[in-house]
């Protein structure tokens, strides 16, 4: 028996993340600016632009990683099957980037973390068996109780970006209506009847 590299994309995520917060807490801690994204366009130059992806790989505290990253490797693997390892980078970088230009066009504070990548997979896994004309109930109550709480939750001073939770979550409901959408599709094509005639 031996230990499998099974999810290349989740793992990597997982990885990186770790080494750059044991980077911040044991050696250097200006280094979480790199994994920062930054709310303001004044002075704007290639650390700006860097963090609108970077910011998903940084932390606060362990608890922020851990708790992050314990969804992550929870949910990225059974997502990696379904979607394939390079379209869920995909996702998390385009739900990086979006996260990171709404946040730096939208208000004036820096953000860093992977909890929008947590909420995309929390939705996204909601509705990884969507048909064509169908709304799955796990979506919807998914959408509710997660979507919902950080609504409510806007209004509390409490350090948490849960404006960024809610891009996230809806990259993921994006991602997982418009791809399963396509492939429902494909699937409901009659399919062509290649049989041999005999004349």
């Amino acid at each position: 028996m031996k230990i499998a590299y099974n999810s290349p994309t989740t793992l990597s995520f997982t990885i990186i993340c770790t080494i750059i917060h044991l980077i911040k807490h044991f050696l250097f801690s200006d280094f979480i600016v790199l994994f920062t994204a930054q709310g303001s366009l004044e002075n704007a130059g290639f650390l700006t632009f860097f963090g609108l992806f970077s910011h998903v790989l940084g932390h606060a505290d362990w608890d922020h990683l851990l708790s992050n990253l314990s969804l992550i490797l929870i949910l990225g693997p059974i997502l990696e099957e379904k979607y394939g390892a390079i379209q869920i980078l995909f996702m998390i970088l385009i739900t990086a980037f979006a996260t990171g230009v709404l946040n730096l066009l939208l208000f004036d504070s820096g953000i860093l973390g992977a909890s929008g990548i947590v909420f995309m997979m929390i939705l996204l896994s909601s509705i990884t068996n969507f048909k064509s004309g169908e709304i799955p109930l796990t979506f919807v109550l998914v959408l509710f109780f997660y979507i919902g709480r950080e609504v409510i939750s806007v209004f509390n001073d409490d350090q948490i970006s849960q404006f960024g939770h809610i891009i996230g979550g809806i990259c993921g409901a994006c991602f997982g209506f418009f791809i399963n959408r396509e492939k429902s599709k494909k699937n409901d094509k009659p399919k062509r009847n290649n049989a041999n005639f005999v004349y």
